[in-house]
Formats: structure tokens, sequence, C-alpha cells
């Protein structure tokens, strides 16, 4: 006798979660699609449920390159629950994909109105901008489409928010809050934290920087206490052209150790990168205060007089 079907919108739903575990996202979008028949054919009204279904066969869309209906998917979901956080990011995920950088940046702006901090949508807002200035040149942003103005309600909602990411919001709040004491990591998480971050340290070696900022990611969910994993992954977001990524980076390892050279010159490249020419002036002449003889420093200082002049 063979398994029992999933017949319950619940059980068809993680059947398709587990799918979309294990790399199966034909088989997931299946699934996904006879938990919203099962729903819609109940009658009852549960547009939460059903959105939540929508933008989980749009990530499976998504996934298998499919993002015309990955976009229609996301229209779907935000259509039953407005300003939701994982149908707009895989929405302007497909976007960027389909070159559709206009709507693709309104969709990263709208996440950012709803949390300010989305790691994916201030490198997608980063990747738009550049896009979008080469493409319709210096007036591109009279050429967009009007961005939805996000009430306070929808405001840090932390229930559309991938679980990793509420994960480090938290942290970070704890962070926050503790300004005088470190984390409580176990020997165990310092260790791995070491380990990863010596191998993302190798990784930048071999010019990987993107792998590298993975490995720096996940050594800071074991220990958030060392200032050069952040400026170690701010290199990364520096030659990956991530201008903005790499100045956070710097900030938070400087909160950690103000006198982080490789941070404050970091960040003074950054700085300069994004044009922020007195910041960047700010940071080199802490730098000098502490290195004098900083050759690299004294080089930089001198390019950013020349665009402060």
């Amino acid at each position: 006798m063979g398994p029992k079907l999933a017949d319950s919108v619940d059980e068809l739903r993680a059947a398709g979660n587990q799918s979309f575990r294990n790399g199966q996202f034909a088989e997931a979008t299946v699934l996904y699609s006879r938990a919203l028949r099962t729903l819609q054919a109940q009658g009852c009204s549960n547009p939460e449920e059903e959105s939540v279904l929508f933008a989980n066969r749009a990530a499976c869309h998504l996934k298998d390159g499919n993002c015309r209906d990955c976009i229609k998917d996301c229209t779907s979901a935000l259509a039953l629950m407005p300003f939701s956080m994982k149908p707009l990011l895989r929405r302007a995920s497909a976007y960027e994909a389909l070159e559709k950088y206009p709507l693709a940046y309104v969709d990263y702006k709208t996440v950012l109105q709803i949390d300010d901090s989305v790691a994916s949508a201030l490198e997608g807002i980063s990747r738009m901008t550049r896009a979008l200035v080469d493409s319709l040149g210096p007036g591109w942003r009279l050429k967009l489409p009007s961005i939805p103005l996000v009430p306070v309600t929808a405001q840090k909602r932390w229930d559309s928010v991938p679980l990793e990411y509420h994960k480090e919001m938290a942290k970070r709040k704890f962070r926050e809050t503790t300004t005088s004491k470190s984390r409580a990591s176990s020997a165990g998480d310092v260790e791995r934290a070491r380990v990863l971050k010596e191998e993302g340290n190798e990784l930048v070696k071999k010019g990987n920087h993107k792998k590298a900022i993975e490995k720096y990611s996940e050594s800071l969910s074991f220990s958030d206490m060392e200032s050069a994993t952040y400026s170690n992954r701010a290199l990364c977001h520096l030659a990956l052209k991530q201008y903005k990524e790499a100045a956070r980076d710097c900030t938070e390892a400087l909160r950690l150790d103000g006198k982080n050279v490789k941070a404050l010159y970091r960040r003074a490249q950054a700085y300069k990168a994004l044009e922020d020419y007195k910041s960047s002036f700010a940071d080199i002449s802490s730098l000098l205060q502490l290195e004098p003889r900083n050759g690299a420093a004294r080089k930089l200082r001198q390019e950013v007089n020349q665009s402060l002049n």
C-alpha cells in the first residue's frame, strides 16, 4: 500500500515546502497549485493563507527561471496581502532578471519603506541605480513609475520577514541595547566563527569575493563581535562595487573597534566612490591620527582633496 496522498491545504503546503527544500521546484509548484485550488474550492475567505501559497509558488517559478509567472503570482499575493515582504522581493528579482529595472527599483524601494535594513533590498537598489543611470542617463529618477507610500501600520512586518533575517535583526537589536557587553557566544561558536572567517580569507586570496561574503556572513551568525570580520566583508563589497554595503560593514567594525585602521580606510574608499567626499576626508583624517605615515591614506587624502576643491 502506497503512502497517503496529501489532500488538506496544510498537508499540501507542507509537502510543497519539503519538495522546495529538496530542490524539486516543479513538484513543489504542483503541490502549491493543488493547495490553492483546494483552498479556493472551500469557499471560505483566508487571504493570508492564499497569499502565502501564491508567494511560495512564485519562489518555485523564480528558481526555475520562469520570471513572468513569478511576477503574476507575486502580484496575486500582494493583491491579497499588500506590502508583504517576500512577494515584493521575489517580484523585484524577477523584474531584474527580465531587465525591467524601473519596476525592480520600485519594488526594492517599497521593501525599504517597510524595513530599511533588508540587505537584499539595499543591494538590489544599488544594482538598479547603476543599471538605470547607464540605461536612462542622469534624469533616470524622473522616468520611474510612482513608488507606493507604505502606511505606518505595514512597516516592520516581522511575519513577512524570512527566518534568517528575523534572527539577524534580533541579534542587531540585542547589540544596540548592550553596547558595553559582548554577546555570550559559546566557545564552540567563537571557534566556528574563526574557522569560517579564515575560509573567507582564503576565498579573498583567490579573488572569489562573492563566496567570501557568504563565509563572513556565516561567521558573524556564530559570533558578531569580531571587528575584523566586518572589515574583511567590507573589502569584498568594495571589490564588487557595493559601496553602501561596504560603508555599513565598516561602521559595524568601527563600533566594535574604533581604531580599526582598515575599516577607516575602506569606509573612506566607499564614501569616495559614493561621492560623499566630506565623510571620506573625515575618515582619512581619523586614520592619519592613528598612523601618520600611512602612505595609502595619504594618497587617498590627496585624491579626495582634489574632489573637494
